[in-house]
């Protein structure tokens, strides 16, 4: 069980970001709105010069359906100027340690992984290149192959930057929608320039600065060699560092520079930049909590919003402390079990990715809980998206409500029809459909024994992890490069392209419908009650155990069962 004092860190960084969220929310709107801001005499003319060289119209306002294809459009020309680079690295410059291109099917798989937030990595980022013969040869070795700086700029960051963009810039759509009055999407063009100008790049540049303070690498000298006391020689990975740190957290993006993420000393040097870092996962989708209620001009909306979402993260922080944590296999002494535990839930919660500890050193509880912040999506879930999810929940339990009591359902003050509730129970459906067949098929084709996966439970909870981390877009997994395989390769970016885009479509397609729909003054369900939060949270819970309970019994459950008997 968790400490006093454990107890009190842990509400001090929720309430840190918390209140953090709620001061950036105010920021957020007006980049979503263009109400009048202190940084237009600086940005705006940059801004302009972006959009002529684009040939955009910032004025033109889109459908729901042009928002979509433009966000969509955007993304896969970015994902395809990545490909290039990871497959033709080993002739591009900046590249000290001689790392050789990827393989076609990895290189297919990372663009998909960061292009779609995921940032599930089959390569170790650090690579051993410079370490070992045949050089040429890593590139199909599981383990062995790596990224050059000039991929881990302008590839790796770049994605990681504008996947973030993206994310807030559909949840700002979808927002739209859902306002009165609103006679379009907004712009997506518009949307995710001024969302990199003026929130992420100003954000990350002073985390990179803290994190270089706290004792991150940025530099773009080669790996330093070093002798040691004991008269050998040590190689010290460094490399641009903090400035992926810091988008990596902030972005809910989770990939990290080595392969160990932020488990590696210079990735995360001390108990201060664990914190931190844990903080910056949470700013952004606390923050959009906010942002929905003040963009609807109904601030007390935002309150199911912020609270079901906080309350289902308590519930997988309950669950991931039931057991005594302590140091397991692959946790750091630096952070100790409880740091390892928080993390591993926040990360899952929001669906970032990134580790402070190797997952199998933690608890079934703790796996399970993990798997529920990424079933879930919600509990806050990633920048933008996250929201998405929990409107989605809210439409579904307002239904559920409405059958109930024997009233037609409302939201808003608009009517929910037919069209709206096939919308979001489509959205649901493609997240298990997404996770459970490929996990499946893992088996039947022989893939999961073919990397020495083993058909226990705890091998199980390997592949179905590996599944519904590509499914949720969160990357965090028990593979690592060991996945760095044709079958994982191919059949985790299909899954991590459909878990993105998929749900983003059909939820603006919802908000499209919503869009100048007529408000009655009558007064339905309160969704901004107390009443309407419990009834959320159980709804959600309700939903995603019925779904996903016989894989999660075959999973960590079963394992948690297996280690009582066994004595652990």
């Amino acid at each position: 069980m968790i400490q006093p004092a454990d107890f009190l860190t842990l509400v001090l960084i929720l309430l840190s970001a918390i209140v953090a969220g709620r001061l950036l929310a105010p920021h957020i709107v007006k980049i979503f709105t263009h109400a009048p801001s202190r940084l237009d005499r600086f940005l705006d003319p940059v801004e302009k010069t972006v959009y002529k060289l684009l040939g955009v119209d910032p004025s033109h306002g889109m459908g729901w359906r042009e928002y979509f294809l433009s966000a969509l459009i955007v993304n896969i020309f970015q994902m395809a100027l990545a490909f290039i680079i990871f497959v033709f690295q080993g002739g591009l410059p900046l590249n000290p340690q001689g790392f050789p291109g990827f393989s076609l099917d990895l290189a297919f798989m990372q663009v998909i992984s960061f292009g779609t937030n995921t940032n599930l990595q089959h390569y170790n980022g650090e690579g051993v290149c410079n370490r070992l013969p045949n050089c040429s040869t890593l590139s199909n070795t599981p383990g062995l192959s790596g990224l050059s700086y000039l991929s881990q700029m302008t590839a790796v960051q770049f994605l990681q930057f504008t996947s973030a963009a993206t994310g807030v810039c559909v949840a700002a759509a979808m927002i739209r929608g859902f306002v009165a009055n609103s006679k379009d999407m907004g712009n997506f063009y518009t949307d995710f320039v001024r969302s990199l100008t003026r929130l992420f790049l100003p954000l990350c540049f002073i985390a990179a600065l803290i994190f270089v303070g706290l004792g991150v690498p940025q530099t773009l000298s080669g790996y330093q060699i070093v002798s040691t006391v004991e008269g050998s020689t040590q190689t010290i990975l460094v490399g641009p560092v903090a400035s992926l740190v810091s988008i990596m957290q902030l972005g809910t993006n989770g990939g990290g520079y080595y392969g160990a993420n932020s488990a590696y000393p210079f990735q995360n040097p001390n108990p201060a930049s664990d914190i931190f870092q844990i903080f910056l996962m949470l700013l952004i989708p606390t923050a959009l909590c906010f942002v929905y209620g003040q963009m609807l001009g109904k601030r007390r909306e935002a309150r199911p919003i912020l609270w079901g979402a906080y309350s289902l993260f308590a519930i997988d922080l309950l669950l991931a402390f039931i057991p005594n944590y302590t140091l397991g296999r692959g946790m750091e002494v630096r952070f100790g079990g409880f740091f390892s535990t928080f993390w591993t839930v926040v990360t899952t919660a929001v669906t970032t990715g990134s580790v402070n500890s190797s997952l199998f050193g933690n608890h079934p509880l703790v796996i399970l809980s993990a798997f529920m912040g990424m079933l879930i999506q919600s509990s806050p879930g990633g920048k933008g998206v996250g929201v998405m999810y929990m409107v989605m929940y809210v439409v579904i339990t307002v239904f559920i409500v409405g059958l109930m009591s024997g009233r037609t359902p409302e939201y808003l003050g608009m009517k929910i029809n037919a069209r709206d509730v096939k919308l979001v129970m489509i959205t649901f459906l493609v997240h298990p459909v997404i996770i459970l067949v490929p996990t499946v098929l893992a088996y039947a084709t022989g893939a999961a024994s073919a990397i020495g996966v083993s058909t226990g439970s705890t091998g199980f909870t390997q592949i179905f992890y590996e599944f519904t981390s590509a499914a949720a877009n969160n990357g965090s997994d028990f593979l690592g490069a060991t996945g760095n395989t044709p079958f994982f390769n191919i059949s985790t970016a299909l899954v991590m392209l459909s878990g993105r885009f998929i749900p983003i479509g059909l939820l603006l397609a919802l908000a499209g419908s919503m869009m100048n729909r007529r408000r009655t003054s009558e007064i339905g369900l309160r969704t901004d009650s107390a009443t309407f939060t419990i009834i959320l949270v159980g709804s959600i819970l309700l939903l995603v155990v019925l779904t996903f309970f016989p894989f999660l019994a075959l999973g960590p459950i079963l394992e948690f069962f297996q280690k009582r008997v066994n004595g652990f």
